[in-house]
């Protein structure tokens, strides 16, 4: 079944362009393409599949130039099963038969040996029993990893070949922990039983693409069909929450925003997790600490991180070591090199951001004061920050109207003047055209972005770029606002199907899975584990980037604190200060007028909130 996108992307996103490579990368090139046979070695960075290729195309070779020499029923059929696991093709003893290159005999005795081994294991296909799927066991895949690594050593020693990191092979081992390598996902033990199949609500966001580009291989985890509805971020909203008001779910897991958290929990949309599941089956310590924390409301967790992408300042390093300028760690130093490279007359310019009106701008704002160490609300100072976990305080206020919220507006109405002319109109996507293009020389965004530069090697920003945590203003410090999904289970969702899609859940966050996104294009990694593993790291650089924020203590909620008001007091900030920044008010009448629509939004939403909540008919 093909995912539904309604209204997926902002409209510029859909808007037909001769820009091919954001074409390509809107399409199936997040789905990496195998690397050559020869360029294996070079690389050091070939997947399970890449190798895969290396090996069958080696052993035709074989066989062609040893006329005499004989199939390998074991390895066909180990090869034939990886294959489908991978493409995620459906395989039965019949396939591997027909793969073995032997007599049916020969082959039935070669494929016991291999189920009696612990390398294949059968999942009944029916509720007869009668027909089974194979599908590679965790002991085969681990197999098949170190072979891998093993390979990619051998073809190293080939005179005037290398791979990166050889260095750090001694006598047959690596220095990094076999742990530290995560094996591709597995098959879960008993398909799961959901008539109609999985549904989901997702945001349409490239790494969720990505997911729903490896939906037939989910789909042969899982053991049954999976529908994906995608929309843009606000009517992912809006759908989640028409979607709590009918008597039954019409989702079996949905993507929530992390500052929605509290709105959600508030209003009975999401289930809370410790009443679906042992949390512990999820690794908690694993995730990391900011993005687990903002799933949570009032000690809870009603989601799992999907993905932890914070927003940075991207910067061409290229470009700033040609000019002299040091990386820009302070408010004053981005406007400087903005000032710096801006010269619209040769069609460059200084620096892009959220600039569209209401929720782009809204979050942009929120997060610019943060840099100036101004929360949105009174929370309570703590080592680090904020402390954003307020879903048991009354005393609740917007803090918009001060003198660090005015410094804010003072910062962006600055980078105004060194930002492309259609700045106002520009956000999520829009802002990376241009850094993409090489028309200007940084830009904040979330790292789930970072692909359409990264993996485009025409881009004049491929493989020249740095990530920094938000430069901080005088009295603020580098902050790296945590952004992302996490992923949860409607309150309303019927309860024979609460099971299965708990089953679900945990196979799409599972750190196989998370890795796996990686490997097709995906630039976010909520969780050490998956931040960790070498072949990650060797895919980017900001991987490396993100986990050193947050060993650093950078990486923060506390910017978009998860009330239940917070999508309303964005769109507040979003429309008062696209109104400054166009210079039909003042900053000081835009913060007092943002101030005063924030309180009165907080006032109503506790009135409503004191009238009982009914569930409908």
């Amino acid at each position: 079944m093909q995912t539904r996108r309604d209204n997926a992307t902002p409209t510029a996103f859909h808007r037909k362009t001769t820009d091919v490579k954001m074409e390509n990368i809107r399409n199936e090139s997040f789905v990496r393409a195998p690397a050559p046979i020869e360029g294996i070695a070079a690389t050091g960075q070939a997947s399970l599949p890449d190798v895969l290729g290396f090996v069958e195309a080696l052993t035709a070779e074989i066989d062609t130039t040893l006329e005499i020499g004989e199939p390998n029923p074991h390895l066909n059929m180990v090869t034939a099963l990886l294959k489908a696991h991978f493409s995620g093709k459906t395989v039965t003893a019949t396939t591997l038969i027909a793969a073995s290159g032997v007599p049916y005999a020969t082959a039935r005795r070669k494929l016991a040996q291999l189920l009696d081994a612990g390398l294949i294991e059968q999942r009944a296909r029916t509720r007869s029993g009668r027909s089974f799927s194979l599908h590679p066991t965790l002991r085969l895949m681990t197999n098949w990893r170190q072979f891998c690594d093993r390979l990619l050593r051998l073809c190293a020693e080939i005179p005037g070949a290398t791979a990166p990191g050889s260095e750090e092979y001694y006598f047959g081992a690596s220095y990094v922990p076999a742990s530290h390598t995560i094996a591709p996902p597995q098959v879960l033990p008993e398909p799961l039983t959901l008539g109609g199949g999985l549904r989901i609500l997702v945001h349409s966001d490239p790494t969720f693409m990505v997911m729903d580009n490896l939906k037939r291989q989910f789909e042969q985890i899982i053991g049954t069909n999976i529908s994906q509805r995608a929309f843009s971020i606000d009517r992912l909203r809006a759908e989640a929450l028409r979607n709590a008001e009918r008597r039954t779910s019409k989702y079996d897991i949905i993507a929530v925003d992390l500052p929605w958290i509290g709105e959600f929990a508030e209003a009975g949309v999401l289930a809370p997790l410790d009443t679906c599941l042992a949390t512990d089956r999820l690794d908690p310590p694993d995730f990391h600490t900011a993005g687990w924390m903002a799933a949570h409301w009032g000690g809870r967790p009603y989601g799992v991180p999907s993905q932890t992408t914070p927003e940075l300042l991207f910067y061409r390093t290229d470009l700033f070591a040609e000019a002299g300028l040091p990386p820009p760690h302070t408010t004053d130093a981005v406007i400087a090199a903005a000032r710096h490279f801006h010269a619209p007359h040769l069609g460059r310019y200084g620096i892009a951001w959220n600039a569209a009106r209401g929720t782009a701008l809204g979050h942009q704002f929120l997060m610019t004061c943060a840099d100036f160490g101004q929360p949105v609300i009174n929370l309570d100072p703590i080592a680090g920050g904020f402390a954003a976990d307020v879903a048991a305080r009354s005393d609740i206020v917007p803090t918009i109207d001060t003198a660090l919220g005015l410094e804010a507006c003072a910062y962006l109405r600055a980078l105004l003047e060194y930002s492309p002319p259609d700045i106002l109109s520009m956000s999520w996507y829009e802002r990376i055209r241009p850094y993409a293009a090489g028309t200007i020389p940084m830009a904040y965004g979330y790292t789930l972005l970072a692909p359409y530069f990264e993996r485009d090697p025409a881009s004049p920003a491929f493989g020249k770029t740095g990530y920094l945590p938000h430069p901080a203003g005088p009295k603020g410090r580098p902050v790296a606002p945590v952004g992302g999904y996490a992923m949860g289970i409607p309150a309303n969702i019927a309860p024979e199907r609460r099971a299965a899609a708990v089953e679900a859940l945990i196979a799409f966050t599972s750190p196989e899975a998370q890795k796996l996104y990686v490997l097709n294009g995906s630039r976010t990694a909520p969780r050490y584990s998956v931040g960790a593993d070498p072949e990650v790291r060797g895919m980017s650089p900001i991987f490396e980037a993100v986990d050193a924020m947050s060993l650093r203590d950078e990486l923060q909620y506390w910017p978009r604190p998860p009330i239940p008001e917070i999508a309303a007091i964005i769109e507040i900030c979003g429309q008062e200060i696209h109104d400054m920044l166009r210079g039909i008010i003042t900053p000081r009448i835009a913060l007092q007028r943002a101030q005063s629509r924030a309180e009165d939004a907080l006032k109503q939403s506790r009135m409503l909130r004191r009238t009982p909540w009914i569930p409908p008919a």
